[in-house]
């Protein structure tokens, strides 16, 4: 028999999506199926979640889930996976996304929208769903990010059923968000006063989601075995590195894959040309489809790419001071990403001032932004911290060298292109340290100099692209997880 894990979650491609939640959600079904895990995945019922199961048949009822009516329809994720999506149309049948309005203002009542999640997962888990007279258990349930944080809680302290409590797995994919209100929204959980606590859900004096996850859950992961070190210190740990010091060995981390179906330039319908690391001079077709795309001069140096949300996190602030000094080496940049409205000033002011150099695009495109992964030279990951990180993987994938801050997942997926690994030659990518003007405009002239030295850059990346980063290990790694819980 499978093992039944529930996973629950806020996102997951291809439904909904705001950030790389979305992606490991939505892959970890197929990743797991090998390893004879069921994953059945619980989504709320925003508008567009709902288009995929409109038709469906409701599986089960609740007359008042923290308050509103809802109830359960059953589907499949991509067309395969089990899916069940939290019909609640006073929680979610909105316009905006699925934790703001169309004016980007948080929705107000997200500790019901959320905790109510986790009620309906730990009911779930329970056996709340009957089927032929039979309840329908999970073995596990698995809960992502704040939004799913609640259901370690509610499996804790009022758990559905007496059939004992099932295990649970919180995984973090960004500390920097935990879902933290008032104490004046505890009395509408449905929770007992003995929740209230330091050990359960509150957290300076309110509730605390994403520590209630923590303190609750069986066993906690990160997104990379490097974070989950760094997330024990107060640099990393936003206020929780005790509690997470205090849960020891329950804490561990697994990298995140790709889906190298998807990101995968031998098959890539959206390239001018395909290639792979055996054909590497086919990439050129790309770079200067791309030159004409962002209005850029072909030029002799490198290209670098940067596809990014436009934060302090993401180190984009720091990226418009340096663009002078990456012109004047003889860099070009084309940059999309959206975010903080003074970060996207000053980087059109960085391409007015460049022009030909610098081609900045303010948004969002999925295509295009494999488009830049296929005819970059090099990609910028500057983060200040980063649980795992997404677009230094698409950019091995592609060799599309990335050129990434040393910190969390970035430190763990690219080896640096130091003397020993050049000799070893074993060198993916280019590391630096310290998120400052120094620091960026060093490792930018490191990078040029790397890109003048045509076979060891060649060499680099086909070590790039040769990398596994598919789900195969980390799929491997969650499963013996659950095995060991269940144990």
């Amino acid at each position: 028999m499978p093992l039944k894990v529930l996973s629950v979650t806020s996102e997951a491609v291809p439904l909904v999506k705001t950030g790389g939640l979305a992606d490991v959600a939505g892959a970890l079904p197929a990743a797991l199926a090998p390893h004879g895990v069921e994953m059945t995945t619980l989504l709320p019922g925003y508008p567009s979640v709902m288009q995929t199961v409109k038709r469906a048949r409701a599986v089960h009822v609740w007359d008042s889930l923290l308050g509103t009516p809802a109830r359960l329809l059953a589907g499949k994720l991509d067309g395969t996976y089990p899916l069940l999506v939290l019909d609640a149309p006073a929680l979610y049948a909105r316009e905006g996304a699925p934790y703001s309005d169309t004016a980007g203002r948080d929705w107000g009542d997200n500790w019901r929208r959320f905790a109510a999640l986790g009620r309906a997962a730990a009911d779930l888990a329970g056996g709340a769903m009957v089927k032929r007279g039979k309840p329908q258990r999970f073995d596990l349930v698995h809960a992502h990010d704040w939004q799913a944080a609640m259901t370690a809680a509610y499996l804790r302290f009022a758990p559905f059923g007496a059939e004992g409590r099932v295990p649970s797995v919180m995984t973090i994919h960004n500390m920097a968000f935990q879902g933290w209100f008032g104490a004046e929204v505890f009395p509408q959980l449905g929770l007992p006063g003995e929740a209230w606590t330091m050990d359960g859900v509150e957290y300076h004096g309110g509730l605390g989601m994403l520590k209630a996850g923590l303190a609750c859950a069986d066993a906690v992961t990160t997104v990379s075995p490097t974070y989950a070190r760094e997330i024990r210190s107060a640099t990393f740990g936003m206020g929780l590195e005790g509690l997470i010091t205090a849960r020891g060995n329950a804490v561990s981390g697994i990298l995140n894959g790709i889906d190298t179906a998807l990101w995968n330039p031998a098959k890539d319908a959206s390239l001018a040309a395909s290639y792979n690391h055996h054909r590497l001079e086919k990439r050129i077709a790309n770079k200067r489809a791309l030159e004409a795309e962002f209005g850029l001069d072909e030029a002799a140096g490198p290209l670098f790419v940067a596809v990014s949300r436009l934060t302090w996190q993401k180190g984009m602030d720091v990226l418009p001071e340096v663009l002078d000094h990456l012109a004047g080496i003889g860099g070009r940049l084309a940059l999309l990403g959206s975010g903080d409205a003074q970060i996207e000033q000053e980087l059109l002011k960085g391409a007015a001032r460049h022009p030909g150099r610098i081609g900045i695009r303010i948004g969002y495109d999925e295509a295009l932004s494999h488009r830049m992964l296929g005819g970059g030279d090099a990609i910028l990951v500057p983060s200040r911290f980063e649980p795992c990180g997404l677009t230094q993987l698409y950019g091995l994938a592609y060799g599309c060298l990335p050129v990434v801050a040393r910190t969390g997942g970035l430190a763990d997926t690219v080896i640096d292109a130091n003397p020993a690994a050049l000799t070893a030659g074993c060198a993916t990518g280019i590391q630096f340290d310290g998120v400052n003007y120094d620091s960026l405009a060093a490792v930018l002239t490191r990078t040029v100099d790397l890109f003048h030295q045509g076979e060891v850059w060649e060499r680099i990346q086909k070590n790039a692209m040769k990398c596994d980063f598919s789900w195969t290990s980390s799929g491997k790694a969650y499963a013996d997880l659950y095995g060991a819980l269940m144990a």
